[in-house]
């Protein structure tokens, strides 16, 4: 190992034959998934040769390095996978949408028609005229004025009254 970490391409060679099989085997027992455990042990071993000068001999075996190296990164793999999954259900479980009913939303539609055609109806003349014209066919104040040949201030005062009996009849609260 110490031979590899000075760029020995054939010592390395020889620690690839040795350790290779020891470390596909921890990493399989980890993971249990053939392909990751494929990957998995290929980066290993290709870190092992990327900071093989980083072994240290006084502080233990070659051997016991790499397969401290591949015992983290399979751990590091399962955790990943893990948070990954967690993350995914989360996801999952906010994006829970409530089924759209679109009998039940057609059904609520018209009862909610029917209910302001009601109320329209309980408004006097000239308030109706005035939240007809300036809510369904869009006029603003003076242009509603103009057309019921009334004053500003009045369509205003109509519209006004006409909205707060609106809002009584429809049980709307302020």
């Amino acid at each position: 190992m110490v031979r590899a970490g000075r760029g020995d391409r054939e010592a390395f060679g020889s620690v690839y034959d040795v350790v290779s099989g020891p470390v596909m085997g921890l990493v399989r027992r980890v993971l249990r998934d053939p392909a990751q455990s494929e990957e998995v042990t290929q980066d290993v071993l290709v870190e092992t040769w990327r900071i093989a000068a980083r072994f240290r001999p006084d502080r233990g075996s070659a051997m016991t390095w790499v397969m401290v190296l591949a015992h983290r990164r399979a751990v590091d793999r399962v955790r990943s996978d893990q948070a990954r999954s967690d993350r995914e259900q989360k996801a999952a479980l906010l994006d829970v949408t409530t089924p759209f009913d679109e009998v039940t939303e057609e059904v609520e539609t018209r009862l909610e028609r029917e209910q302001v055609r009601r109320c329209l109806r309980m408004l006097t003349d000239i308030q109706r005229e005035s939240v007809t014209l300036a809510y369904y066919q869009g006029l603003t104040h003076k242009e509603v004025a103009q057309s019921l040949e009334l004053p500003l201030g009045t369509v205003k005062t109509r519209l006004r009254d006409g909205l707060i009996r609106l809002r009584d009849c429809l049980g709307v609260t302020p």
